[in-house]
């Protein structure tokens, strides 16, 4: 790959994509703006030699031994964490009957991912990604393992809660990054967007058992038991990351400092269009629509009268949406038009928010959440699949920690100021104007999507040429036609 003169800590960026002759099959051209001599060669990426044969179509990436792996101990162990999920909100709710603190807990325990995650993402692209994740993994499972203990006891206070919630907030800073990154090195670029739909698949299946087991369990036992169960389910990821046998990865050059790596991270994202516009939307839903989640205690209680078995039912209701729709890309076989349909999920997302908002029977509202989590994660796994295809590895980590600050840093904003707002307009004027700023913001995206069409596809040919892998239907037949494209 020809390269003109090396600018400074920048991957390559061409200034169009390659094109085709008129009834060629053969590549013609190729400009680049851009390069660096740190831009990863085909060595540094997975070689498609090395990967199994594709599976069939929904379920090739779990073909990988190595994703099997992770796959089953996740899903075992996500299904103990959404148990924690609900049984932690339902105890704030229960020790105090407050939205304030219900959001208040909710933003400890979020907040440390939107200001640690830039740390987070560097040391994903400068240390091994594997050992990471194994840590991060241990240390969520003694976390809960205490907050069992402080519950059981009956020593628990709310403080308790939001500092553990803080704790585990810095855990994630680390470990969503790292483990996101680390999917690329499971399974090669081939089946990426699979293994991000089938692990979206698996967190949101999770979250249909977890919170169902947590309503049943919370109503009869208490909150402590789901803790403890959600610890002990970390013994499974663990064993499995364990278990796994990875290649050597290469070791990514260290010259330049933290800070210097981090700053990188950011001005990539920010003068890549793209990678700006989709960050930006995640962003934006995850400030205003996702903290419908938080109020979720006081619909179920308050407004449907349904109790924990409500909540419970409710949360699984939002999960088994979130399911289908990590399904439906875990379905799809190539990348064209995924930025159409990250727009129009986050627009279907508010308007299923809205009227989520003025339902007053609990069985449509627990199906008009199953539409919701559609769309919510539709827009989040488009998202997730779009930028892994953009971003070169150097940057990968730097960039999905972006994605993580955008996705989860952002929530905890949105709670503390959407419980303010609950307090004195009540949840359902609150869940009604996020939606409304969903779908504002989705309109906007989607004006825009003619113009980054182009951008797009010239980043995502960069990142197979330098795989060495062939252009697909990603190779140009000219400009982009109205319609095609992410």
């Amino acid at each position: 790959m020809r390269s003109i003169e090396p600018a400074r800590n920048y991957p390559a960026v061409p200034t169009r994509f390659v094109r085709r002759s008129p009834g060629e099959d053969k590549i013609t051209s190729l400009s680049v703006l851009e390069t660096v001599p740190d831009v990863e060669s085909p060595s540094r990426a997975v070689p498609r030699s090395a990967a199994p044969p594709r599976g069939p179509g929904v379920l090739r990436a779990l073909t990988h031994r190595n994703f099997q792996l992770f796959f089953g101990g996740q899903l075992i162990s996500l299904s103990g964490t959404w148990m924690q999920t609900v049984a932690q909100s339902w105890l704030v709710y229960r020790l105090t009957g407050s939205s304030v603190l219900l959001g208040t807990v909710a933003f400890a325990s979020q907040i440390p991912v939107f200001l640690l995650s830039p740390i987070g993402g560097t040391l994903a692209d400068r240390h091994n990604r594997h050992r990471i994740v194994i840590t991060t993994q241990i240390s969520a499972m003694l976390l809960a393992a205490i907050l069992a203990v402080l519950t059981l006891t009956g020593r628990i206070q709310v403080w308790h809660i939001a500092v553990m919630g803080t704790l585990l907030g810095v855990v994630n800073a680390f470990d969503i990054p790292a483990r996101q990154s680390f999917l690329v090195e499971m399974v090669g670029r081939d089946d990426l967007m699979n293994a991000i739909a089938l692990n979206s698949s698996m967190f949101n299946g999770a979250r249909v058992i977890g919170p169902a087991i947590a309503g049943i369990l919370v109503a009869a036992i208490g909150e402590g038991w789901c803790f403890l169960a959600n610890s002990v389910s970390y013994l499974a990821v663990i064993a499995g990351l364990l278990l796994m046998r990875l290649p050597p990865r290469h070791r990514p050059d260290r010259t330049a400092s933290t800070l210097e790596s981090i700053v990188e991270g950011f001005r990539y994202a920010r003068r890549t269009g793209p990678i700006r516009a989709l960050l930006l939307l995640v962003g934006l839903v995850s400030l205003v629509g996702m903290p419908y989640t938080v109020l979720m205690p006081v619909f179920a209680d308050a407004i449907l009268h349904g109790g924990a078995k409500g909540l419970g039912i409710l949360m699984g209701a939002t999960g088994l949406g979130a399911l289908f729709g990590a399904l439906t890309l875990a379905n799809r076989d190539g990348l064209k038009g995924l930025g159409s349909w990250a727009a129009a999920a986050a627009a279907g997302f508010g308007a299923a928010l809205m009227l989520f908002s003025v339902s007053r029977w609990f069985w449509p509202s627990a199906v008009i959440l199953i539409a919701t989590g559609f769309c919510m994660m539709l827009q989040m796994a488009c998202t997730n699949t779009l930028l892994q295809s953009m971003v070169p590895d150097r940057l990968r980590g730097r960039v999905m920690a972006l994605y993580s600050m955008m996705f989860m840093g952002m929530a905890p904003f949105g709670a503390l100021f959407a419980g303010l707002v609950a307090s004195r307009l009540g949840a359902p004027i609150t869940v009604t104007t996020g939606g409304a700023v969903c779908v504002i913001g989705a309109g906007l995206f989607a004006s825009r999507l003619p113009r980054l069409r182009t951008e797009a596809r010239e980043l995502i040919l960069a990142q197979r040429m330098i795989a060495a892998e062939p252009p697909e239907e990603m190779i140009g037949r000219g400009a982009p036609r109205e319609g095609e494209g992410g």
